[in-house]
């Protein structure tokens, strides 16, 4: 089985380079750090602990843009 290792570049425009990273927009992700990230105690022993809906959500939504 023959494998092809990947090919690497060397970026020589440098200028260019940092140019193209900038036209690619920014992306800030903004969360309430007031937001209440765990449900409220169940008051039960060993039990696995429980998130809001919101704290799920936000997970899920990160996990889709990574």
């Amino acid at each position: 089985m023959n494998t092809e290792s990947k090919s690497r570049y060397k970026t020589t425009n440098w200028s260019e380079y940092n140019q193209a990273l900038r036209q690619r927009g920014a992306f800030t992700i903004w969360f309430d750090p007031q937001m209440q990230w765990s449900a409220t105690p169940t008051g039960k022993k060993g039990r696995q602990p429980t998130y809001t809906d919101i704290a799920i959500q936000f997970a899920l939504t990160i996990r889709n843009l990574f």
